[in-house]
């Protein structure tokens, strides 16, 4: 400690050479091929977003250019993509954004990603939860079934019982006992869970086809149009109209916290920030790198392959919503379920709630088990307690890890609101993102030789446009003071725990080896050719 001081420790980066020793040491059970992967990155990626946010963003702020909003994020992911396929290549850990921002910016910003990282993932399946228990509690009415209104929502959210008397919830029993489920699972076994997502996934993503496939018959071409709905409130006389105008007055908006307009360019480009949520789980498959089989050629192909499989569903499911029931009908929580009801095909709505239902469990799963892997990762590292990183004897799993986590997971989803959930999700994802897009551009300058399977194309654009695109909706979020306050307050407590247990029983900063002895001259770092 004498030697460097803590200002040195707090900023000690992690060898890429001790990464990649570790990785060839993990305890963890190699199993995932790269259909699991891309299975994985579906199973996380189709969720809330198609099945809650399409409509309420098209409603609100884009229209039937709604489509067009999902283009817009979906280039924002695709360029983030690339950045996460070359680092999961190069760098095939557990630890995702976490040990990526140890290897190149040091110890301190990397805990920083992995208190940012629990809020998108922990969090995140806490409000995909909330998401599941509507849709579940929507279905059981369907079959008659009563649930109490109190136990369906968290404290001090409205609710409506049977006689239509306002109530309050108390807890959301049904997503507290959906975590708990999941978190089973994930003690089980990744083998056992990747083949219960693998079927999940194959049911969601069948009533989605479904839906567009049987949809098209019911499109209305005239509900398209126009696809860009004029802006409300109209702007002044003698306000510039062409295409840049439109498009740099939405951004300044976006950066400054402004209330964009509906509709309109601005709406459009509103929009694509608005379902920005809906692509929030491609990156997940990153935290699998330590269980891939083959995570030089594997890694990429399930980053990028799951992000266009979803791009393709999300653009014609939006087709076929709009096309459907005229765009302003749609804001409410189960879009997909109203435009089933509106083409009269009443056994295919109980077919949509069992998809969503199908849909949101696989989102909570590859999301709890993102997470889990982080912390082990943190706990190998000495950052967490060691009781983090122990492993099933039989199941080969971290149980304990999978535990707290499935446990503070199920106490945001059944006591948190899902509007306090979904407004810092968001927070973590960004942050997480740009520091992807800035290590990407770190290692191409500190370690030229390191080998990359794969490579980002168009170096050093593609980093830094997602750098910047992140960064500029980053600063959206952090606009409202609710989410500013929040976050303020969360990295204080953050902080705090690193100084009193990270930063003194950090194995890098101690000098101890994270690997055994006959794998010690693999991390030593040595000089690049």
């Amino acid at each position: 400690m004498a030697s460097i001081g803590v200002v040195g420790r707090m900023f000690q980066r992690k060898p890429v050479e001790l990464i990649h020793a570790e990785t060839a040491h993990t305890e963890l059970k190699r199993s995932l091929g790269a259909l699991n992967l891309v299975l994985l990155g579906i199973g996380c990626i189709i969720g809330t977003g198609i099945f809650v946010l399409t409509g309420h963003a098209a409603a609100e702020w884009a229209g039937p250019g709604i489509m067009i909003s999902f283009v817009i994020t979906g280039v924002l992911c695709g360029l983030v993509a690339l950045c996460y396929a070359e680092l999961a290549s190069a760098l095939p850990v557990s630890g995702s954004a976490y040990s990526y921002s140890y290897a190149s910016t040091g110890e301190v910003v990397a805990w920083i990603m992995g208190v940012l990282l629990l809020l998108e993932y922990g969090l995140a399946a806490s409000t995909v939860a909330v998401g599941w228990s509507g849709y579940f509690v929507s279905l059981l009415q369907d079959l008659h079934i009563s649930v109490i209104p109190e136990l369906t929502a968290a404290p001090g959210v409205e609710v409506r019982t049977a006689a239509g008397a306002v109530s309050h919830g108390v807890m959301n029993l049904p997503a507290i006992l959906a975590i708990a489920a999941v978190t089973s699972l994930l003690i089980v076994g990744i083998s056992e869970s990747a083949t219960a997502n693998n079927i999940i996934v194959a049911i969601k993503v069948s009533v989605v086809v479904a839906f567009i496939a049987l949809g098209a018959f019911y499109v209305k071409p005239a509900l398209w149009s126009p696809l860009i709905p004029a802006q409300i409130p109209a702007p002044p006389p003698g306000t510039p109209m062409d295409i840049w105008h439109q498009i740099g007055r939405a951004l300044w908006d976006t950066v400054t916290g402004a209330k964009t307009s509906r509709y309109g360019l601005g709406g459009v480009i509103h929009g694509a920030a608005v379902i920005f949520f809906a692509y929030i789980g491609f990156e997940a498959v990153s935290t699998a790198g330590a269980e891939s089989k083959n995570p030089a050629r594997d890694m990429p192909i399930g980053i990028i392959g799951s992000l266009i499989v979803c791009t393709i569903l999300y653009i014609a499911t939006c087709a076929v919503l709009v096309g459907i029931v005229p765009y302003a009908q749609l804001d409410g929580p189960a879009p997909i379920a109203t435009a089933v009801d509106a083409m009269g095909v009443t056994w295919f709505a109980e077919l949509v709630k069992l998809g969503a239902i199908a849909g949101l469990s696989s989102v909570m799963l590859v999301l709890l088990y993102g997470q889990t892997r982080i912390f082990y990762t943190m706990s190998h590292d000495g950052l967490l307690p060691p009781q983090l990183a122990a492993v099933h004897k039989r199941f080969k799993t971290p149980w304990i890890n999978t535990i707290i986590v499935g446990i503070v997971a199920a106490g945001s989803a059944g006591f948190l609101s899902l509007d306090t959930l979904s407004e810092v999700t968001n927070v973590g994802t960004l942050s997480a993102f740009t520091i992807v897009c800035v290590t990407v551009i770190y290692l191409r300058v500190t370690h030229p030789a390191m080998p990359r399977p794969f490579k980002a194309p168009l170096y050093p654009i593609v980093p830094v446009l997602g750098a910047i695109m992140c960064l500029t909706l980053l600063m959206s979020l952090m606009g409202v003071e609710k989410t500013r306050n929040f976050f303020t307050v969360y990295m204080l407590i953050g902080f705090a725990i690193y100084f009193v247990f990270g930063l003194w029983n950090s194995k890098l900063g101690k000098g101890v080896a994270t690997v055994p002895d006959e794998l010690a001259p693999m991390a030593a770092p040595h000089p690049e050719p």
